[in-house]
């Protein structure tokens, strides 16, 4: 008997040896890639090793986690249920048992703890710790400078709990609710984030819906359009023409004592703006027949069907949750519940599809967020994005990346159970905001993709009506013109 209660105690280490090994390999290859995407933005400074280049150093290793959490948060989901289908298809198989229950909760536990982590306490003390200078009359240094960051930290979290504590005793007035107030660890902390993360939700349905039109938009700009009716080589003779034309202007004004700075700077910009246009053109010109007569039409498809499955899977989800019950988001803390039953109707067809659907939304929500212009402040340039834009660009994407799973689910994408601290939320159990959010984003989606194909017909009533002419516009560079005007402005197709 005791022998075999070594072999389990055995069995267990290993097993979990194999759980933490597994877990740091995977969260090793997130933080590699999170590295190289923010050095590639991030603005390049001096080599000089003082004081804020070690700030500065600090700061980019934490939104460099905070970057691979948002990383595994995102590929969470998508994970769990290629686990589960691979599971069911190969259930005697040695060299897959590693992908068991405890593995796939523990991933989920984990990514929800670095998330708080991330949130509540690394990104602040970034950004504090980049802001701070030390307390007036201390000596100046890195001590200084962490002594201040650990007080405006202290200072925070005396706020949040205040204002937790307020909302939660005007919300909830009885004796239960008020006895659980002075309850931190079960009650500030999952109450907290259940909060962020229906402010994640929320944020989600804002930018989803208009990523989803912006799609199309930034596919196009990325892709070569099919040339019907154009001739692209009158155009390159026009725009050469307009080139040499701001270029003899651009060196008179030079040359000129008394030419203003802005008109100089006008015209740099002019220049610019043609040049980029005569790039994409010969690109236009350059590319082959498959790729300006096949490949632009088979996205655009793709990305249409997309975003119907979409739709269409929300409109389900909504009558689901009219007559049936289960429909509901829950949480599931069985652990050995992997591998048993696919929740799949057509198995791994259904199963990849839902997974593409999943990158495809949180692609779109990443678009729709920078296109609004309360956000475009936090779109990040190449080799010149400030480390204050990183880390809100990384809260920014953290936020989102931590709701897909649970958006995923409640707009019925998928049926996996939410697991973890995941399925823990307080407002994924009631029944009007999951209704109302389902019903949100199907109306917001529709109104935004009908908006975006009826823009043509639009204009060209403006146009039979005489009333383009109220729309001012002067600017010379828009991203889906594809004429210029004589005067340097483009022609909108």
């Amino acid at each position: 008997m005791e022998a075999d209660d070594v072999t389990i105690r055995e069995q267990n280490f290993h097993s979990q040896v194999r759980e933490y090994i597994i877990c740091f390999l995977l969260f090793a290859v997130l933080y590699i890639v999170s590295y190289f995407i923010i050095t590639r933005y991030r603005r390049k400074t001096d080599d000089h090793e003082d004081e804020d280049a070690v700030v500065n150093r600090i700061s980019l290793y934490l939104c460099t986690f905070t970057l691979a959490v948002s990383g595994g948060a995102v590929f969470l989901l998508p994970f769990s249920i290629i686990s589960n289908e691979i599971l069911l298809s190969f259930p005697k198989n040695y060299y897959i048992q590693w992908l068991n229950g405890s593995l796939i909760h523990g991933l989920w536990n984990l990514v929800s703890l670095f998330s708080n982590l991330c949130l509540f306490v690394l990104m602040p003390f970034a950004y504090f710790f980049l802001e701070s200078e030390g307390f007036a009359g201390s000596k100046k240094g890195i001590k200084a400078r962490v002594l201040e960051t650990f007080v405006m930290l202290f200072l925070l979290a005396l706020l949040i709990l205040g204002i937790v504590w307020v909302a939660s005793a005007l919300i909830d007035n009885d004796a239960a609710s008020m006895e659980s107030l002075y309850d931190l660890w079960e009650f500030y902390l999952p109450y907290l984030y259940s909060c962020i993360s229906l402010m994640g939700g929320l944020l989600l349905l804002m930018c989803t819906p208009v990523g989803l039109s912006r799609m199309f938009t930034v596919m196009g700009q990325l892709l070569v359009k099919p040339t019907i009716l154009e001739d692209l080589d009158e155009q390159i003779y026009c725009i050469h023409l307009q080139e040499e034309a701001l270029q003899r202007r651009l060196n008179g004004s030079s040359t000129c004592a008394y030419t203003r700075r802005g008109s100089t700077h006008q015209l740099t910009k002019e220049l610019d703006s043609i040049r980029n246009m005569r790039n994409k053109l010969e690109r236009r010109k350059l590319a082959s027949g498959w790729e300006k007569n096949l490949l632009y039409p088979m996205v655009m498809l793709i990305l249409l069907a997309g975003t119907t499955i979409s739709v269409l899977l929300v409109a389900l989800n909504i009558l689901y949750l009219l007559v049936d019950e289960t429909a509901m988001p829950k949480g599931s803390t069985d652990r050995g519940d992997i591998g048993n039953t696919s929740l799949s109707t057509f198995g791994v067809v259904q199963a990849v599809l839902e997974i593409i659907l999943m990158f495809y939304l949180m692609a779109s929500s990443v678009v729709g967020f920078y296109s609004l212009r309360l956000f475009e402040g936090l779109t990040p340039r190449k080799d010149d994005t400030t480390m204050t834009t990183i880390i809100g660009c990384c809260v920014s994407i953290l936020v989102l990346s931590s709701a897909l799973p649970v958006m995923s689910r409640t707009l019925g994408i998928t049926r996996f159970d939410l697991l973890g601290d995941f399925g823990r939320f307080n407002w994924l159990g009631n029944f009007y905001i999951v209704l109302s959010y389902n019903m949100l984003f199907a109306v917001v989606t529709t109104l935004c993709l009908v908006r975006k194909f009826t823009s043509a017909v639009r204009e060209e009533l403006l146009k039979a009506l005489g009333l383009d002419k109220l729309q001012l516009s002067h600017s010379p560079t828009d991203p889906e013109s594809g004429k210029i005007s004589a005067n340097g402005h483009q022609k909108t197709l």
